[in-house]
């Protein structure tokens, strides 16, 4: 417990928190627009089901930190003219991640436009079970617990430290994960924004597959903005 006496522990611990949930609001996202396809008292169930898997995994990560940094070596070599890339397991489960979430949305935001699939109608509830969503939602699990366990490893050697940081956050995004929901699923225009922010984070997905990194700081601030801007405009809309 002498760690806990540390200034820079909690400092670590703090900054651990804060960006566990930061990175992890883009899952809240996705849990919150597929679980909406749900009846309304199936929907805290799935999202609770999908935060609580998305605790166990990152805990599972963390506890085989040495294993996890065995994916980021390369599996195989991709060469191809001037095209040389080594490619890792971890490389090819953002891969897969950022091709689903690309997919997802694109098939969401067309079901939205196109009211190809109304979740009021009997046909639309009849299409999707609590079994299906909680599918979906732990393959993104895995692509994001990956991330943030990254994340933390970059950022301290103290597993302890992490595994707090990790049930912390998720705690938090538990607790707000149904104010969210409600709010998305309440304002249509909303809904377009989050999908298509997950598109960014799909398309930033397979770059960093790849290694091509984009700060995450322009990501968010873009995303902030857009968020900004169709506030005012709910205001304006409502006067």
């Amino acid at each position: 417990m002498e760690l806990f006496l540390q200034v820079d522990a909690w400092i670590a611990l703090i900054t651990l928190i804060f960006l566990e949930v930061v990175l992890g609001v883009d899952n809240i996202i996705f849990i919150s627009l597929v679980s909406a396809k749900l009846p309304k008292e199936q929907q805290p169930k799935a999202r609770n089901i999908g935060l609580a898997l998305a605790l166990i995994m990152r805990i599972m990560l963390l506890f085989g930190i040495s294993y996890i940094v065995k994916l980021t070596n390369p599996l195989f070599t991709i060469d191809f003219m001037n095209f040389h890339h080594e490619i890792s397991v971890r490389d090819l489960i953002l891969l897969g991640g950022g091709f689903f979430l690309l997919a997802k949305s694109t098939s969401e935001i067309h079901h939205k436009v196109e009211g190809a699939d109304d979740e009021n109608s009997e046909s639309g509830v009849a299409k999707v079970t609590l079994g299906k969503i909680i599918f979906q939602i732990v393959i993104l699990d895995i692509v994001f617990s990956f991330d943030s366990i990254l994340t933390a490893i970059g950022l301290s050697d103290e597993l302890l430290l992490m595994v707090i940081a990790v049930v912390v956050s998720i705690i938090i995004m538990m607790i707000y994960s149904g104010r969210i929901s409600e709010f998305i699923n309440d304002h249509p225009t909303l809904q377009i924004l989050a999908l298509s922010f997950l598109i960014l984070i799909g398309f930033m997905l397979i770059l960093d597959a790849f290694h091509y990194e984009i700060p995450k700081g322009y990501i968010y601030f873009s995303v902030a903005f857009s968020l900004l801007v169709e506030m005012v405009n709910m205001k304006v809309r409502k006067k």
